[in-house]
């Protein structure tokens, strides 16, 4: 992934909801599945190319199936497909909806320009892979979408955001979109996404949590449309 970290501002003016997001105290709400991190995007007004960019992004509903260059590339896959299942087997006992749902995020996260590691610290942070998961803010899901987002971008139904691939879809494509309008800083569009711009609490805990999900395989070529 081609974003640059940038350092990380002091962070001052934590409010009580960001504060819960520091690593220590984030790793220790991970082993309550009863709670999810607020996902809190903050509605902004989008231009209509932007507009029209983000709807178009969403509504491509292709099957969430990789297409690899070569052999050595689906290798890969299918290598960085065990070791994913087997570290998500606590959370997710059964293999097919794990695998399911390792192979959309595969998909999502590549046809997104994101790293996939990226995207599950991102998952296990919000919403501790809870399908149903729904924040104080009523953020929703796996990747904790906010519900505005269905207005905005979508056909009204925020109840969608509950099936898998709409919601790490939507997760994938609103990341992306302010990873762009940051022009590339992961610090500041990791903020945005969590509506704690700036801030280094949320950052770093996905960060952190993204590290357990990096494997170290080379870079692997994929075709996503």
């Amino acid at each position: 992934m081609s974003a640059v970290m940038a350092s990380a501002p002091a962070c001052q003016g934590i409010t009580r909801r960001t504060s819960l997001l520091s690593i220590p105290v984030a790793a220790s709400l991970l082993l309550k599945p009863e709670l999810a991190m607020a996902g809190g995007q903050i509605e902004e007004p989008l231009a209509d190319a932007v507009r029209t960019a983000l709807s178009a992004a969403i509504a491509d509903r292709g099957p969430p199936l990789p297409v690899f260059s070569d052999t050595g590339a689906r290798l890969a896959y299918v290598r960085w497909l065990v070791a994913m299942s087997w570290q998500l087997r606590n959370k997710q006992p059964d293999r097919q909806v794990r695998e399911d749902f390792l192979q959309t995020v595969w998909y999502e996260s590549h046809r997104a320009g994101l790293d996939e590691s990226l995207v599950l610290g991102l998952i296990q942070v919000e919403s501790n892979f809870r399908k149903y998961a729904v924040s104080s803010v009523g953020a929703r899901g796996y990747m904790q979408v906010m519900p505005f987002w269905a207005r905005l971008i979508g056909d009204g139904d925020a109840s969608k955001l509950f099936r898998m691939q709409t919601n790490l879809r939507f997760g994938c494509v609103i990341l992306r979109h302010y990873l762009d309008r940051e022009r590339g800083n992961l610090f500041l569009a990791l903020g945005r996404y969590n509506g704690s711009r700036g801030q280094a609490p949320y950052p770093d805990a996905v960060l952190g949590a993204s590290r357990r999900w990096d494997i170290k395989e080379g870079p692997v070529r994929v075709a996503t449309p």
